[in-house]
């Protein structure tokens, strides 16, 4: 069995070698409620299909139409082992229940760096934020160097950013960005840091040399699933 969890994942696991995110367009948060119950049968009835997935998170969009799944894999040789053998049969019985699920595409990470959770923090997080920032052709090496600078922003400015429980900063396998996966209070919390002024810290941070662009997303945590 694959049991449910409410529990967020621990993103700074050392076990995770090959983390990886990815995004379906499902269309209305009817159906987004539909395919997560669809994600959870069809998981729950099955064996845990790897000792090398440590765990695998289901988010819905707030925009009511995608789903975000974040899979926390030992390395990269396991998913593609799971994929091989018993990925199919979940898509199939998952697309049976729902049909016309658009599936964007699978990211590929390594974690470089993390704010993490203060110690005795027991804030469980209303809101999940994805931030991607895009960096120019032949930048990807001045990645850890911005994120290294968001970090000391973040400490710099403790009072504006109250409301981050955590943040966890991702570098694309291929290169070409990062993806800060960050655990806020609630959406208030999140939108008082968007509108507070500007340090100069964070003006450096948003004039990067390289950067080409970011996007972000909100999510809430919907499912949770763990080994047996």
């Amino acid at each position: 069995m694959s049991p449910r969890t409410e529990q967020h994942p621990d993103l700074t696991d050392p076990g995770i070698g090959a983390p990886f995110f990815s995004t379906w367009r499902v269309g209305t948060a009817e159906r987004q409620r539909q395919t997560v119950e669809a994600i959870g049968r069809t998981w729950e009835r099955r064996p845990w299909p790897a000792d090398d997935l440590l765990g695998y998170h289901v988010y819905a969009g707030h925009d009511g139409s995608t789903l975000m799944h974040y899979s926390q894999w030992s390395d990269e040789q396991g998913y593609e082992a799971f994929v091989k053998v018993h990925r199919q049969e979940r898509v199939d019985e998952v697309d049976t229940a729902v049909p016309g699920i658009e599936r964007v595409g699978l990211g590929r990470y390594r974690r470089y760096r993390s704010r993490e959770r203060t110690v005795g923090d027991v804030r469980e997080p209303g809101l999940i934020v994805t931030v991607r920032v895009d960096f120019e052709e032949g930048a990807g090496e001045r990645r850890e160097e911005w994120v290294d600078l968001v970090l000391k922003a973040l400490g710099d400015d403790p009072e504006g950013n109250a409301g981050l429980i955590s943040a966890h900063f991702h570098l694309s396998t291929d290169g070409g960005h990062v993806l800060n996966y960050a655990e806020w209070e609630s959406d208030q919390a999140y939108d008082e840091a968007l509108a507070a002024p500007a340090t100069d810290m964070w003006k450096r941070v948003r004039t990067y040399p390289g950067v080409k662009g970011s996007s972000g997303s909100r999510y809430r945590h919907a499912l949770g699933l763990v080994p047996g």
